[in-house]
């Protein structure tokens, strides 16, 4: 990191290469996982989510493209970072590492190459407050904070009840927020990180607060459902409450979701190692799907990219050929390819880089994936057709704004820099 990639000049911070003007008001930037643009509309149609509807009306409201693949580590790095993979280094939940040879999680902390905006906005004086759904994500996130009350805190709902001040900055948080730990498999997980936001902001008022849920609701129910319009409404009573405290709030997503089905709801799946294994002899090619992480059972490993590392003697160009001409595959790069379209690490990428068409997912091999645990029919993400998120705001956007492309990893600029 170069000693100008996160600094205080004159009310501003630089943090990689990009400035950030210091908060006003609180600032509230939430990623709602797995949100596709519509169902935050649904819900509003059907009157469950007043909030929103005036924020869609008298705020900002935008469409913004996540990062590809299209995966939570990866996009919630970049919206903390306001960077790209390329720059940040996590390019998937899950990946090989060159170093040892083995499939490990991107969820250690030094797995990240650059400073995230937090600690640069602590040493301008800002209070911090981080809070995730799973704790897979608190770490990356929380890196580089001075934990502690009146400084910073950094917690799960996951593991709200084990959180302390030395690692968190925080302790006793089910009885701060009043609630019991949810289970992760539950929309209630994501309900915690609300409620809990809403007590640290009325006990403590940090100055920059993200909050991070989970995905569970929008892998098992489309945009409009009464779950969904459920799960949305439980949200916009909490942002109401955050809104009264004078906060600005800036919402955007991970990814977007799909129907990742066939007619009958059985995963329509193309088993990716089991076809290389067809054309280059078992085990010679290795498969890697970076959707992988400790909590499966709503998606059964199963997203629209994959990266694969192939033996010296094989052709990528021949086999990427070979994958081109299949109807399930978007998309098949070679690692430098992939690395320029979507500003990805190379290093951290295999030989080839494939991406599956919009109602498609990508598996290792048929007996390696248990799909038991799917409950509803099977929706999922991590392709180029999930890549459409929401980038919402309460405020308006300042007048002579640019025209831009929007990123996900805009929200900071967009709650900080160009809202009235």
């Amino acid at each position: 990191m170069s000693p100008d990639s996160a600094r205080a000049i004159d009310g501003e911070v630089i943090v990689n290469g990009r400035r950030y003007r210091l908060p006003r008001q609180p600032t509230v930037v939430v990623c709602i996982d797995g949100s596709e643009p519509g169902y935050i509309e649904r819900a509003v149609e059907m009157g469950r989510a007043p909030w929103f509807g005036k924020a869609l009306e008298t705020g900002t409201s935008l469409i913004a493209d996540c990062v590809v693949p299209s995966f939570t580590n990866p996009n919630n790095l970049s919206i903390v970072t306001g960077r790209p993979p390329s720059v940040h280094g996590i390019c998937g939940n899950y990946f090989l590492d060159p170093e040892t040879g083995r499939e490990v999680m991107m969820n250690d902390p030094e797995f990240l190459r650059v400073e995230t905006l937090f600690p640069a906005l602590q040493r301008a004086g800002c209070r911090i407050a981080v809070i995730t759904a799973k704790d897979k994500l608190r770490g990356l996130l929380g890196k580089g904070l001075s934990l502690g009350p009146g400084k910073a805190c950094s917690f799960s709902s996951e593991k709200a009840d084990q959180a302390i001040l030395a690692e968190n900055g925080i302790a006793d948080v089910p009885a701060l927020v009043g609630l019991p730990v949810p289970d992760v498999y539950s929309a209630g997980l994501s309900e915690f990180v609300f409620a809990a936001g809403v007590r640290l902001m009325e006990r403590d008022r940090p100055d920059i607060m993200y909050l991070s849920t989970t995905d569970y609701i929008q892998h098992k129910y489309a945009p409009g459902s009464a779950a969904a319009n459920d799960f949305y409404a439980m949200m916009d009573g909490y942002l109401a409450r955050l809104e009264a405290m004078g906060c600005t709030l800036v919402l955007t997503a991970d990814h977007g979701m799909n129907d990742k089905h066939d007619p009958d709801g059985r995963p329509d799946v193309l088993y990716l190692q089991d076809l290389v294994d067809q054309w280059l002899g078992a085990g010679r090619a290795r498969v890697i799907l970076p959707i992988t992480d400790p909590y499966v059972v709503h998606h059964g490993a199963l997203g629209s990219f994959a990266v694969v590392y192939l033996p010296q003697a094989a052709s990528a160009d021949e086999v990427a050929g070979k994958l081109k001409r299949l109807p399930a595959i978007e998309a098949a790069l070679s690692r430098e390819e992939a690395a320029q379209r979507f500003e990805l690490p190379a290093d951290r990428l295999g030989d080839l880089v494939v991406i599956s068409t919009r109602h498609k997912v990508l598996g290792t091999s048929a007996s390696r994936h248990d799909l038991s645990g799917l409950g509803e029919p099977l929706r999922s993400h991590g392709g180029l057709s999930e890549q459409k998120v929401p980038l919402i705001c309460n405020r308006k956007l300042a007048a002579g704004a640019p025209p831009r492309r929007w990123r996900n990893f805009d929200a900071f600029d967009l709650g900080l820099n160009l809202v009235a």
